[in-house]
């Protein structure tokens, strides 16, 4: 899925989660709620923002940090998987787990 058709697709779809607001960054997207941002969407891709507690649930679907070059490496922010995408009562629920790592 293209990055602007998966990011108008996610606008949508997370619309529940409160304060969404979706910004142009590093050519692809930030998703922020309340100011903080939890989301990125990257060539087609959504991650989300992982504490300990959460990133190993990334991590046992085979999920990947997110990483935007050869040199750089985020860890903190994991890929989603595409049955979480494609379910929007779970993808809410990851997003809102996602939110509330912002704050820690």
């Amino acid at each position: 899925m293209k990055t602007d058709s998966l990011k108008d697709f996610l606008v949508d779809q997370l619309r529940l989660t409160g304060d969404l607001e979706c910004r142009s960054m590093f050519g692809g997207h930030g998703l922020y709620s309340d100011g903080k941002i939890f989301g990125i969407v990257f060539k087609g891709r959504l991650y989300f923002k992982t504490n300990a507690v959460t990133r190993p649930i990334y991590e046992l679907r085979g999920m990947k940090p997110f990483r935007p070059n050869v040199r750089q490496r985020l860890k903190s922010y994991y890929e989603v998987p595409a049955e979480v995408i494609e379910n929007s009562p779970t993808l809410t629920d990851w997003a809102r787990e996602a939110i509330k790592t912002t704050n820690d």
